[in-house]
């Protein structure tokens, strides 16, 4: 205590004599400096830190949205192509897509989801299992689909797990097409999969030298509420730096810290409370010293060391070194620090103006000279930045600055300082370069989507517009005042050549057809192929006259013949016209598409003009087809019966039922009146099923009245035998085996016959229901046809019978059918018999039954009934 108290007693007064009074105020400020110091340097070392790490997550952060706008931008092209081709196939679809994959990209396929369900891939190959895919039965992906669909957004999601294997990130895209009205519908979506790994490479992220610890949080690219799907728990936890990396709907964060955790104290921090405390001790015990000798003057002086010892610490941490030059001459002096700058050592030797110069890089040399002179002439500030060529060979780049002066004795000086700068010019130039990697990206893709854009307007085959670019330029020249023709055209026997010589002949065809129209069609006009082998050329200024000319020129060069590997192939073409005489262009198209219908009815090959004659035909047609649709709805159509006689007994053999219409207005209409529009409306299968069950109905109630009719015929359109519900419902209508046949019109059986025709054809021979072939002779039949189908019976058409009264020829011509008949064990019925003479040369030609005006024409069920009672056609017989 005794000793403790001395000690404690003797610095107080050492303290607080006026001779230590000065020390003891430098040891309280140097004190305070260095805590001051010390607090700075922590400070400045942390945030020279966190700017290392946030430049380095930036470089980061512009590469992942380089990269992932980059693969977008690919794509968007692609769901352009779809919203012009709704109904692109996989084909179509593979094509495109393999355009985009020879871009550079981190795409690992491309997925077309019509309606949310994925139908079309590119590449296939390993990726079948997508196929099929519905987003919304998938719950890791449904959220992201429906919300691309009803904001109309591009998103991007993911990570995930796909279907096929891995993990991706998929963008995808709503895609609406226009619909007729106006308007447009969802199709449905465009997913691109970005593969996870080959993104993180291309962006840095696995780089094997990278130096910080990265995390990237907000999962389907919900930043503010999405999971962490790259990096671990200590990034999040370790207060890492953070920027947002912005993506087409939404953002991630992407947070960084330093491998291992930020420093926890400055590297230099040592160094620098030594250099503080030996500052220190060299400022005080001097001024402790010699104190009581210098007095005021000490306290000046070591005040005057305490400002250089600041200032020096300061230099130490900035990096800064120190010079001044000689104008005079060209000596100058360096500190330590500009030598170590320059990869001098730091000798204390004098330095002049040869060891400044030849120390620049040869390249900058003459720059920074002429820096240097300009500034020592006009006797102004200096400033300049050039590099160094280290004797080690190392570059570096220097910033200086200098300041004119002149010293006690007059002498002109320049006194500056200088720093290195190598490390904020390279990260310059790596932004440089990166940027510039970007712009060239992007004008790749700038390209590309010029390629796409190209190819959505353009026909693949023939180079001309398609229908597509046909409807903007439609709407381009919708003036009401400007004549615009449009002549639709269809080739003709084109189908022919296509299926006998190949696609590839037909694709020659198409190409040499598009050059023979294009030939003879205006400068100005505009020529497209709008789908298959149909073409449209829109045509401005000419009359009539003109266009007639024009399709008459078209016509007559294309019937020419044309070489295919030595196979002459000849084709027509048929062309429809329509002008905008008060109509609206987008009319165009669908008058001149009517107008081709009535070219191709005449004959092919020719040209008709739409005029009102078309459009009054236009009018009834629909007329008729709405007054069909509201009769059906009314009951109005039902069965007639016409009864069929043993050619022999005259005996009522069976009883054909024909369709007939009770209109309203006009009465009792035969077919010939409404099966033409009946067929264009597809209802004709719907006529003959009622027709078919008023049939049975009715034979159902002759049998209870005793009323013996051993069959009933209906009539049997092509289109209701390609019914694939045509078995089941037969089924439920109980039919009797042997009641009633089916009359097939001879073109049915003959043609080539799809999987379904063939189908319900054994199945109504199976539920005991004939055959029978009507209109017999008409068609193209074949004894091999015959022998396949194998009819109960045919029936030789009315044209065939009618002239057999007074033409020999025809007289064979029958007998041999009836002859064919009778071999093949099919019974023989002739329809049109008018007269006793028909009925006595078919009896002796051996015809089997007898049908015509002569005993009974087609009547209402009851007057049937009547008429089948009364049996007053054996007194005609």
């Amino acid at each position: 205590m005794t000793v403790t108290g001395f000690s404690l007693g003797r610095l107080r007064r050492a303290v607080l004599s006026s001779a230590n009074l000065p020390a003891a105020i430098a040891f309280v400020v140097l004190l305070i400096c260095s805590i001051v110091a010390d607090q700075q340097n922590r400070r400045v070392s942390d945030q020279l830190a966190r700017a290392d790490v946030l430049a380095k997550v930036n470089i980061i952060r512009a590469k992942l949205e380089g990269n992932i706008n980059g693969n977008l931008q690919l794509v968007q092209g692609l769901a352009s192509a779809i919203n012009t081709e709704p109904y692109m196939g996989q084909q179509r679809f593979a094509s495109l897509a393999r355009n985009l994959f020879q871009q550079k990209s981190q795409l690992r396929n491309i997925a077309g989801a019509p309606d949310l369900v994925i139908s079309l891939m590119y590449p296939m190959a390993g990726n079948e299992k997508a196929i099929g895919l519905d987003y919304r039965k998938n719950e890791a992906q449904r959220m992201a689909a429906l919300r691309a669909r009803d904001q109309r957004v591009l998103v991007f999601a993911g990570p995930v797990d796909l279907a096929q294997g891995g993990r991706g990130f998929i963008g995808r895209i709503p895609v609406f097409v226009p619909t007729a009205n106006g308007g447009d519908r969802f199709w449905g979506i465009v997913s691109a999969v970005v593969d996870v790994e080959r993104l993180y490479a291309a962006s840095g992220l696995t780089d094997p030298d990278i130096d910080i610890d990265v995390a990237l949080t907000g999962k389907d690219a919900l930043v503010g509420g999405g999971d962490r799907f790259f990096g671990g728990d200590q990034v999040i936890a370790g207060n890492p730096v953070s920027a947002d990396v912005q993506l087409p709907s939404g953002s991630w964060q992407i947070s960084a810290i330093p491998k291992g955790g930020w420093p926890a104290a400055p590297k230099n921090e040592w160094a620098l409370r030594s250099l503080m405390l030996l500052a220190g001790a060299l400022v005080v015990l001097p001024i402790m010293v010699a104190g009581r000798l210098f007095g005021e003057r000490q306290k000046n002086y070591a005040e005057l060391r305490r400002l250089s010892g600041r200032l020096e610490l300061a230099l130490e941490a900035s990096g800064i070194g120190v010079w001044e030059h000689d104008l005079t001459t060209n000596e100058m002096v360096w500190d330590d620090r500009v030598n170590e700058i320059y990869g001098k050592s730091a000798d204390g030797k004098p330095r002049g103006y040869d060891d400044w110069a030849q120390a620049i890089h040869p390249e900058d040399l003459a720059r920074a000279r002429q820096d240097f002179d300009l500034a020592a002439s006009k006797q102004g500030p200096y400033s300049s930045q050039y590099r160094l060529l280290r004797p080690d060979g190392t570059v570096r780049h220097v910033r200086t600055r200098a300041t004119y002066f002149q010293d006690i004795g007059g002498t002109p000086k320049l006194i500056g300082a200088e720093w290195d700068v190598t490390s904020d010019v390279l990260l310059n130039e790596n932004l440089i370069r990166e940027r510039q990697l970007t712009e060239s990206n992007n004008a790749e893709i700038n390209l590309a989507k010029a390629h796409i854009e190209y190819a959505a307007l353009h026909d693949s085959l023939t180079g001309l517009p398609n229908r597509r670019y046909l409807d903007e330029q439609l709407a381009e020249n919708g003036e009401p005042d400007r004549r615009t023709a449009l002549l639709h055209l269809d080739l003709d026997r084109f189908k022919q050549i296509n299926d006998t010589l190949g696609h590839a002949a037909g694709d020659a065809m198409l190409v040499h057809a598009s050059r023979v129209i294009q030939a003879n069609a205006g400068r100005d006009d505009f020529v497209a192929r709008i789908g298959g082998d149909e073409f449209v050329v829109v045509s401005h200024g000419l009359d009539d006259d003109g266009l007639s000319a024009l399709a008459h020129r078209i016509i007559e060069d294309m019937r020419q013949p044309v070489d295919y590997r030595g196979h002459p192939c000849r084709f027509g073409v048929s062309i429809g016209i329509a002008a905008n005489n008060g109509v609206d262009v987008k009319q165009l198209l669908v008058n001149a598409d009517i107008a081709l219908y009535r070219a191709k009815s005449r004959g092919r090959n020719r040209y008709e003009f739409f005029n009102e004659e078309l459009q009054s035909e236009i009018v009834r047609t629909k007329q008729i087809a709405d007054e069909i649709l509201g009769g059906l709805e009314r009951n109005e159509f039902v069965a007639y019966y016409q009864p069929q006689f043993d050619a022999a007994t005259l005996e009522i053999v069976g009883v054909e039922a024909l369709s007939r219409w009770k209109h309203p207005r006009r009465g009792i209409l035969a077919p010939d009146a409404y099966l033409k529009v009946a067929e264009e409306l597809n209802v004709v299968a719907l006529i003959d099923r009622i027709v078919l069950e008023h049939a049975l109905e009715n034979f159902e109630r002759w049998s209870r009245s005793h009323l013996n009719i051993p069959r009933v015929s209906v009539n049997v359109s092509a289109r209701r035998l390609d019914d694939r519900d045509l078995i089941e419902g037969l089924r439920k209508l109980a039919i009797k085996a042997g009641t009633v046949s089916f009359e097939l019109v001879e073109s049915i059986f003959l043609d080539e016959n799809d999987d379904v025709v063939t189908w319900n054809i054994d199945h109504i021979k199976e539920l005991g229901i004939d055959l029978e072939i009507d209109d017999f002779g008409t068609g193209h039949a074949s004894i091999v046809s015959l022998l396949k189908l194998r009819p109960r019976r045919l029936k030789i058409d009315r044209q065939l019978i009618t002239p057999i009264t007074g033409s020999m020829a025809q007289r064979h011509l029958v007998a041999s059918i009836i002859e064919i008949g009778k071999s093949l064990g099919i019974e023989v019925v002739a329809e049109g018999v008018e007269t006793m003479e028909h009925a006595r040369i078919l009896k002796e030609l051996g015809c089997d039954i007898l049908q015509g005006y002569l005993f009974g024409r087609p009547m209402e069920a009851k007057a049937f009934k009547a008429f089948a009672q009364s049996r007053g056609w054996l007194a005609a017989g």
